[in-house]
């Protein structure tokens, strides 16, 4: 099936960071900077923005591997932003290069994988295993 994607695309999600986006607030520390989960999640939405729209009507991609590094501190009420660019196409497997910056510098990078699904049966098959 073609999706409709190409080698390159990219999308840049922008948040600031607030108390409820901190460590300390997720419980993966007790400082209130930028957490790891949320720079997890900001990388993850711009990946998922990068392509879903282009795909045909009826599939969607869901996250299938993270490989990322939190290189720096980034404290409340600053600015950040997540880049995703599609690096590498498997069939179905997507791979994408991201990196995150505050106002001031590089905070994260490293890989993120995602893998086309087709909706409806994907949660059928997941309702499933609630019937165990």
């Amino acid at each position: 099936m073609n999706y409709n994607l190409k080698i390159g695309m990219n999308y840049t999600s922008e948040m600031t960071v607030e108390e409820k986006d901190t460590a300390a607030a997720f419980g993966s520390g007790n400082i209130f900077v930028f957490s790891t989960p949320m720079l997890i999640a900001l990388m993850e939405n711009a990946a998922l923005n990068a392509i879903d729209a282009f795909l045909p009507e009826g599939y969607q991609t869901v996250g299938i591997h993270l490989d990322v590094r939190h290189l720096a501190a980034t404290p409340m009420g600053m600015k950040v932003k997540a880049i995703a660019e599609l690096i590498e196409m498997n069939d179905k497997k997507l791979k994408f290069k991201v990196t995150a910056f505050d106002e001031k510098e590089k905070i994260g990078d490293g890989f993120h994988s995602r893998y086309i699904i087709e909706s409806e049966s994907f949660m059928k098959m997941t309702e499933e295993k609630s019937k165990i």
